[in-house]
């Protein structure tokens, strides 16, 4: 047997050491951790609705009419009238003829893969794909290949270079360390031109990108074809817990039979189902809050580009800041937590060698005087991080 301690002080030694935070108060934008209060810019909650009175409200409704676990596996007992409800309203205001929802996103992602791939198969991925659709590969036995981020004529050679079997391409649709967008539309084209599936993971576009918070997927190609798969979660945007899938009725019932992380799993508790019926009602009615975020987002930049912040191109709520060293990111990270404020810290190997990051993500929650308490602490932080490395 190894001994372990070696590999993990080696981890510290190179700055990449990750080390949990416990969280006292409910989600929000004002939190506290370990005892101190923090003005937070690093979670998904980008509507501000994990905390929502109405969403409390609907757990704590969905917990006295259908307990607290759903006890079993969709399959067997535990899938209740509250999943079915949801099913049925995601598939309503996704465009797509069912949906299927999964305990969680990275959950959904390997039973996708596993159930309509095997050996000799092929699937074609984005080289800053999430870890779950490149994991996904792995289960699923099916050939790996990986193209240049968003470059589709990388992936119309690497889609020529298949000769046998079925093929998946895959992609985040929006990049979850990066903030940008994957060209979906040239993307389906290719898919069909190609006769390949095409899986888009639109877990940080759902709820807040499109008309109605439809997501990435929806605003570039409509309902889709056929041939095209839609995965989300709903911890994010919609502020609960859980996974879904939506696509065709031949799509859905595939993975019922055949996705082992569906057909091998408990199944989510019913009460959160039923509040994510609230969650969506709201993402229908949030033109208001994604107005107001969109305002964020762009008041963040401006300040940010006449302060000389290196920003990576996202117009979605993730905001990177470029660091590139893993040991200056921590310690601009620390420089901001000192003044009261989270920012993800975000290192190798989630982002390439060199490429470490803060990842400052904005909500809607948010108020403009606290965005600009951000961007002063920011721009003198990173003033003196930078002077002190150089």
């Amino acid at each position: 047997m190894r001994d372990l301690v070696p590999a993990l002080e080696r981890r510290r030694q190179q700055h990449l050491y990750r080390q949990r935070q416990t969280l006292g108060t409910p989600q929000g934008v004002e939190i506290t951790v370990d005892g101190t209060p923090y003005l937070s810019f690093c979670s998904n909650d980008y509507l501000g609705l994990a905390n929502h009175p109405a969403l409390v409200r609907a757990l704590a409704e969905g917990a006295r009419r259908f307990g607290v676990g759903s006890g079993a596996a969709h399959l067997i007992t535990g899938h209740s009238y509250a999943h079915q409800a949801l099913e049925e309203d995601l598939a309503a205001f996704t465009g797509r003829p069912r949906a299927l929802l999964f305990s969680t996103g990275y959950m959904a992602n390997l039973g996708i893969a596993s159930a309509l791939l095997r050996r000799g198969d092929t699937l074609v991925e984005d080289r800053l794909n999430h870890a779950s659709l490149i994991d996904a590969a792995q289960l699923s036995g099916a050939r790996l290949v990986r193209y240049r981020h968003t470059d589709m004529d990388s992936l119309a050679r690497r889609l020529s270079g298949v000769s046998s079997g079925d093929t998946l391409v895959a992609t985040d649709a929006v990049f979850s360390m990066d903030g940008d967008c994957a060209p979906l539309a040239d993307m389906q084209a290719l898919c069909n031109r190609h006769d390949a599936w095409l899986l888009a993971d639109d877990a940080h576009g759902f709820g807040v990108l499109g008309e109605q918070g439809g997501g990435w997927l929806k605003s570039q190609v409509g309902e889709g074809a056929a041939n095209t798969v839609l995965m989300a979660t709903l911890g994010k945007a919609l502020g609960t817990f859980g996974a879904f899938v939506a696509g065709s009725d031949a799509l859905i019932e595939t993975l019922v039979q055949q996705s082992r992380t569906y057909v091998y799993t408990t199944a989510t508790p019913p009460a959160v189902a039923w509040a994510t019926r609230t969650a969506l009602r709201l993402v229908r009615e949030g033109d208001d809050l994604r107005t107001h975020l969109n305002e964020l987002i762009k008041r963040f930049r401006t300040a940010a580009a006449q302060l000389e912040l290196p920003l990576m191109a996202s117009l979605t709520p993730i905001q990177p800041l470029q660091v590139g060293d893993a040991a200056m990111a921590l310690g601009l990270g620390d420089a901001l937590r000192r003044q009261g404020i989270l920012a993800g810290v975000i290192r190798p190997p989630t982002v390439p060698e060199g490429a470490a990051r803060l990842r400052i993500t904005l909500s809607a929650q948010h108020t403009p005087e606290q965005v600009d308490r951000l961007l002063d602490v920011l721009g003198k932080s990173y003033r003196e991080v930078m002077n002190a490395a150089s």
